[in-house]
């Protein structure tokens, strides 16, 4: 077992992994708003910071698209064609006995040839319902195929790269294994200049388990090497629907795969995909260099953040892996902050990460915040930091909400569990007190809202009910009301379990985002600050206490 799980980390470790960046067409499948042209720029301008050399740009069809004028745009613009690739289908259609028109070019093809794009996708299904595979056979199959390489190479460009899809790789491993295998045999038998630069495929639905996919590929790369074929690409694309995406896709790189094609951020079809700035800080933190060469890696986390900005109009969820905004927290120790061994993803992202002080944080982690926050003291050691956590259990017995990752919340911690507040710490607390009277407006700002709602019951006793706080605070960042994990979430403000959120529960965190982040100047910044940096993570920490009581 353990040589097995050296083998896998090897074969991540040295994976060249080739990105065949899809962020201008996969981050716009399935979402309520389509990519404009300035979206599509901005999108664009990521993917170059990241340094792909390889980008899909288009999926053409009989109309006219955005993709299609911005092409012609990055054309205008003189933008480097070499690296741009386009998906066209292998047969346009079928009639209703699934027969293939294969005599009409597909206008995907037409369309690369119009607009200047000489690296080719070429897609085909092998359980599609809808064609008659007795006609559309691996023989029939592998003559259309290398039609379409001839006229590709002849139209486009005789350096072409061209890349075949198994659009419905999964399914057709699992009913038509031997019809796949003989395809992919066909042509990787070809001689070196008729072959085409490799092999895709997806699973699009995201419902295979990642050993199985990992089982395909293999049988799919020992073909190809059988062939002599060593050197050709096979690149992944997994979409997520039972949190398995980024697993199956690292269990494709391992078993033969030689890259992914993704968008930078998961938004996609369904419940996305498995990105490609998750599936590279996973190489990385695996210890494979090839990667840090090939892509300015640690700038994924920023480009996967505005793309899906851009996508969503919204940021991505805090939880996200690698590019969230609670991606880079510490929170239950400092041992992998230390361990020169371990990976730290804030590190190499250059971002210091927060550490959140609750009742679980360790002693060192205490006496390591107060130290980074007001330097060396001879207080700040062992004996003080059990008080404090004392001090933390102790107000948490006796529904006592404070906040402690604030310079001034942890200054006063500090005090209220035996410390001496140096100068440092009292001049920080009187500022604080200086500026929290400029914000009091902000504060009567909310309030005023949250009366709104309050007197809605009948009663204005400064507590509103579960359907009321999400609808005026809350729905912003949880997107269901239903949900298991929006009413976990409740159930934490809700401190003395009567069903209702207390505004001095809401206060609180009102008052240490002003405190912490004093440049706050709106409501719509408190709330969000509130919120994101503050009630987000104290909601997971109450969960998680809550499971150990």
């Amino acid at each position: 077992m353990f040589s097995k799980k050296n083998s896998i980390r090897d074969s991540l470790k040295y994976n060249n992994c080739l990105v065949l960046d899809n962020s201008l067409r996969e981050s716009t499948v399935g979402q309520l708003r389509g990519h404009t042209l300035e979206n599509k720029w901005k999108i664009y301008n990521e993917v170059k910071k990241v340094g792909f050399q390889n980008i899909i740009v288009a999926s053409f069809n009989h109309m006219t698209r955005v993709g299609d004028v911005f092409i012609q745009e990055l054309k205008e613009h003189g933008e480097n064609f070499n690296k741009f690739w386009a998906f066209s289908e292998l047969v346009d259609s079928f009639d209703e006995d699934g027969i293939p028109n294969a005599t009409t070019l597909p206008v995907g093809l037409q369309k690369c040839k119009k607009f200047g794009i000489k690296n080719v996708i070429i897609e085909f299904d092998l359980v599609y319902p809808g064609i008659d595979y007795n006609i559309f056979s691996v023989s029939f199959i592998t003559e259309l195929l290398l039609e379409r390489l001839k006229w590709v190479r002849e139209n486009l460009s005789i350096d072409c790269k061209i890349l075949l899809n198994f659009r419905d790789f999964p399914k057709a491993m699992a009913k038509k294994q031997k019809i796949v295998l003989q395809i992919v045999r066909n042509i990787a038998s070809l001689g070196k200049n008729q072959r085409p630069f490799g092999f895709i495929y997806e699973d699009p639905f995201g419902n295979w388990l990642p050993h199985e996919i990992g089982e395909f590929t293999a049988l799919v790369r020992d073909v190809m090497n059988r062939c002599y074929w060593t050197d050709g690409q096979l690149l992944a694309h997994i979409h997520e629907q039972y949190s398995l995406a980024d697993s199956t896709q690292l269990e494709c790189l391992a078993n033969g795969a030689t890259g992914i094609w993704a968008s930078l951020c998961k938004v996609g079809a369904f419940l996305g995909h498995a990105s490609s700035s998750v599936t590279l800080l996973n190489l990385i933190r695996l210890g494979n260099t090839r990667v840090l060469k090939k892509y300015n890696c640690t700038y994924l986390r920023t480009a996967a953040q505005v793309v899906t900005e851009i996508t969503t109009g919204i940021r991505p969820d805090p939880m996200q892996p690698v590019y969230g905004d609670r991606a880079l927290d510490s929170v239950f120790g400092v041992d992998t902050i230390d361990d020169e061994d371990e990976f730290s993803m804030a590190t190499f992202f250059g971002v210091e990460p927060v550490m959140r002080i609750t009742p679980l944080a360790s002693t060192e982690m205490i006496i390591k915040r107060l130290t980074d926050l007001f330097g060396e003291d001879c207080q700040f050691n062992e004996s003080v930091a059990l008080n404090m956590k004392e001090k933390m259990l102790e107000d948490l017995r006796s529904n006592r909400k404070e906040e402690y990752m604030s310079t001034v919340g942890l200054a006063m911690l500090f005090d209220r569990s035996g410390g001496k507040l140096t100068p440092e710490m009292c001049d920080i607390v009187n500022e604080t007190e200086s500026v929290e009277r400029l914000h009091e407006i902000l504060i009567k700002e909310v309030k005023t809202e949250w009366d709104e709602w309050d007197v809605r019951d009948g009663l204005r006793d400064d507590k509103v009910n579960y359907d009321a706080f999400y609808n005026g605070f809350m729905s912003a960042y949880f997107s269901c009301y239903r949900c298991e994990e929006t009413t976990k979430a409740l159930k934490a403000l809700d401190m003395d379990a009567n069903g209702q959120v207390d505004w001095k529960e809401f206060a609180l965190y009102l008052k240490w985002a002003l405190r912490q982040y004093p440049e706050i100047d709106t409501r719509d910044k408190l709330i969000d600050i509130a919120f994101r940096k503050g009630l987000i993570p104290a909601m997971q920490d109450e969960i998680i206490q809550s499971s150990h009581l």
